[in-house]
């Protein structure tokens, strides 16, 4: 046994030193060289993942704030409730590799889910409302452009989640094709522009339900608030958020 052993872990190690000579691994962010040991990125990506996750922020905005500056959980700013959502958790802040990697995972590059699917799944268990979760809701492209990227990447991240009981729902559907909010200069122009784009189909089974939506960056949260308005319409009893980024925040 003992023989049988040895001459299986040299197989091992051979076939190992073979594939890494054939096909040597590489960051997937920056393609650099990197061991196979480095969890797919290299060392300077994850220097800089870690700069721009963590820290504390407002759990209704997502926004940098610290947690002494917090009033019942919200910054000075969200003491209005102008959100419709109820609560929100993220990964970190729209920069460096954190915003290379969600820019790169809408345009094709579908292996990068396997470390932003674990910084999505990090920031809901995180976040204090996870065991409220029932349904995982992924905000909705519209089908035009999901024909055109062949797969809609806040689906992907939902699937990366690992939740004991709450399921994936894709009865939120975006309706109306908008214009892309990055071209928004204002937070009132991005409102008017997702305003009646999202509808629920029948039999949706939202009602009652707490539900999480699910997305890869927030702005000013016109996108999320939209779609909670149309969940709470449909009955849902509260509607979380997680998102990967946050943008417009400095790292200083």
């Amino acid at each position: 046994m003992k023989l049988k052993a040895k001459i299986r872990n040299a197989a091992t190690l051979a076939w190992q030193g073979a594939n890494n000579l054939l096909w040597p691994a590489v960051c997937i962010n920056c393609r650099e060289s990197i061991s196979e040991t480095d969890g797919g990125l290299c060392r300077n990506c994850w220097g800089d993942l870690l700069e721009c996750t963590g820290g504390d922020y407002c759990r209704r905005c997502g926004r940098d704030a610290s947690k002494f500056a917090l009033i019942d959980g919200a910054c000075g700013d969200c003491q209005t409730g102008r959100f419709a959502f109820d609560r929100i958790a993220r990964a970190g802040v729209y920069a460096k590799s954190l915003k290379e990697m969600i820019v790169g995972l809408k345009r094709g590059r579908t292996e990068l889910d396997l470390v932003l699917g674990s910084l999505a799944d990090s920031a809901l268990q995180g976040g204090g409302f996870s065991s409220e979760i029932e349904l995982l809701v992924p905000v909705p492209l519209h089908w035009s452009r999901r024909l055109v990227r062949g797969y809609n990447q806040s689906l992907v991240l939902a699937k990366k989640l690992r939740h004991e009981r709450a399921r994936i729902n894709t009865d939120l559907v975006r309706v109306r094709r908008t214009r892309f909010q990055p071209t928004m200069q204002t937070a009132a122009a991005r409102a008017r522009n997702v305003k009646g784009a999202f509808a629920v189909r029948k039999g949706h089974g939202f009602a009652g339900r707490a539900v999480c939506l699910v997305d890869d960056i927030k702005t000013t949260g016109a996108t999320l608030n939209e779609c909670a308005k149309m969940l709470k319409e449909a009955g849902a009893s509260k509607v979380f958020a997680l998102v990967l980024s946050v943008a417009g925040q400095s790292l200083g």
